[in-house]
């Protein structure tokens, strides 16, 4: 395991797992919650999701851009997008909205155009696969080819299943058994 993932283990372990009683997306209840952006927004922790999300998606060719659907892929996308620029790559980062505007240009995906490119929809914690599926709907709609679903903590609760049945190539940088939980 690199450095950098060990890292990003400890300070989601430590910062962003929370024990309780909670209710997941899927309606589900469950025991511990993650909330990466405890983490994903934090100095010192952004540059590691971007350097580990860098080498999940490295072999995916082609690909011009990430990001996904506000808010949880924001944070996520902004760090490849930094720690791709350290490193020479040229990956753009863009951000797919819940509803298009109803102002100004009404616009659904916000950022470079991305008609005819390939993109990877991330996503900070993964537990439907239905965040993904909607920025890929809204994605789609503006000619974008995605490339694939990229995720920080999947929750083996379903969303590669759903990502899968889909169509679409789904990676998970982390799961449950990385951060020491279980489903």
């Amino acid at each position: 395991m690199n450095d950098a993932r060990r890292q990003l283990i400890d300070h989601i372990v430590s910062d962003a797992v929370f024990h309780g009683d909670f209710t997941l997306t899927s309606g589900k209840k469950a025991n511990f919650y993650v909330d990466l952006r405890r983490v994903s927004l934090d100095h010192r922790v952004a540059p590691l999701i971007g350097a580990v999300m860098l080498d999940l998606i490295a072999d995916v060719p082609d690909v011009s851009a990430v990001g996904g659907l506000t808010m949880g892929a924001d944070p996520i996308a902004a760090a490849i997008l930094h720690q791709g620029a350290a490193r020479g790559l040229g990956y753009d980062a863009f951000v797919v909205r819940k509803e298009p505007k109803d102002h100004g240009r009404g616009r659904q995906v916000e950022g470079p155009d991305l008609a005819g490119k390939r993109v990877i929809v991330v996503e900070d914690t993964s537990t439907t696969g239905g965040s993904p599926l909607a920025a890929i709907a809204a994605l789609e709609k503006v000619g974008a080819a995605i490339a694939a679903v990229a995720v920080v903590v999947d929750r083996n609760t379903g969303a590669r299943e759903s990502i899968e049945a889909a169509g679409y190539q789904y990676r998970a940088a982390l799961g449950l058994e990385d951060l020491g939980l279980s489903p």
